[in-house]
């Protein structure tokens, strides 16, 4: 039902009424030729960060999702295995770093106004906020990444592989992990017990904690009110936030959820409720 709604959604509208926040502006959609792509990992937040300001800009581009094991192709482009990767042949550019690459296109005019995404303003309680649910979000998103099987990354068994060899479960940290103490089929296990354990204590904890969350977010439209708008910590916040959707059984506050659904609609960029595990 959620899929439903988000189709039938218009650009601009929200599901959760505010009377103290105009809504985020229907722009005009951008089309250059040829499109600039974007090349990225479904679950990666900095990859999500791109794909949601190229959506809130409305700027018509296309989306490479590279397998998690496939080196040569971000190799070839910026010399390592990294992402995203945004490409714009009429320029011969190609780039990396996600907030590099907002900046870069929101500050030229042939995508749209620029200034469209306005500054950060240093929200301290949300970065803490952040940072408090880190493990929590390790161990409870992780395993889900790779055991849905739906991930473009993740098609394969060698990308799934891939991803569990180079990204530690607590209580490991990630020197410990990629140190070769640890072998390929322990990591195994851990990722298959971790999905196998009740999960029902961590998502209680979880849904306590997006309910502090929910008192920090201005509105449905953008999390900062001092902003005034869609700004960069939305870019950051609601790109980190996407991942919780993979989670079953999470609660979310109305006016977080509403803030999820609408920069999802707005941004272009689906949520995994479908196929939350």
């Amino acid at each position: 039902m959620r899929l439903l709604f988000l189709l039938l959604l218009p650009l601009g509208a929200s599901s959760f009424s505010s009377t103290s926040t105009p809504p985020l502006p229907a722009v005009p959609k951008v089309t250059l030729s040829p499109l600039p792509t974007v090349h990225v990992y479904d679950h990666c937040p900095f990859c999500v960060r791109v794909r949601l300001a190229l959506g809130v800009k409305n700027v018509k581009h296309k989306v490479n999702f590279m397998a998690n094991d496939d080196a040569d192709t971000p190799t070839a482009m910026v010399g390592k295995k990294i992402a995203p990767i945004f490409a714009l042949e009429q320029d011969g550019l190609v780039m990396g770093e996600s907030m590099d690459i907002i900046k870069l296109v929101d500050g030229d005019s042939r995508f749209g106004p620029p200034g469209q995404i306005l500054p950060g303003t240093d929200r301290t309680d949300i970065k803490a906020w952040q940072k408090s649910v880190q493990v929590l979000l390790r161990t409870l998103q992780r395993p889900r990444y790779v055991a849905t099987g739906l991930l473009p990354e993740f098609q394969t068994l060698d990308g799934r592989h891939a991803f569990i060899a180079g990204h530690q479960l607590p209580p490991h940290e990630k020197s410990e992990w990629k140190s070769g103490s640890i072998s390929m089929q322990d990591k195994l296990a851990m990722y298959a017990d971790a999905m196998a354990k009740d999960p029902s204590d961590a998502i209680s904890l979880l849904n306590d904690k997006l309910v502090e969350l929910d008192a920090m977010v201005h509105s449905a439209d953008y999390c900062s009110g001092p902003a005034g708008g869609f700004s960069y910590d939305d870019v950051d916040l609601w790109s980190r936030l996407r991942s919780i959707t993979i989670i079953k059984g999470v609660v979310w506050p109305e006016k977080l959820r509403a803030y999820m659904d609408k920069l999802s609609a707005v941004g272009d960029v689906p949520l995994y409720d479908e196929m939350a595990l």
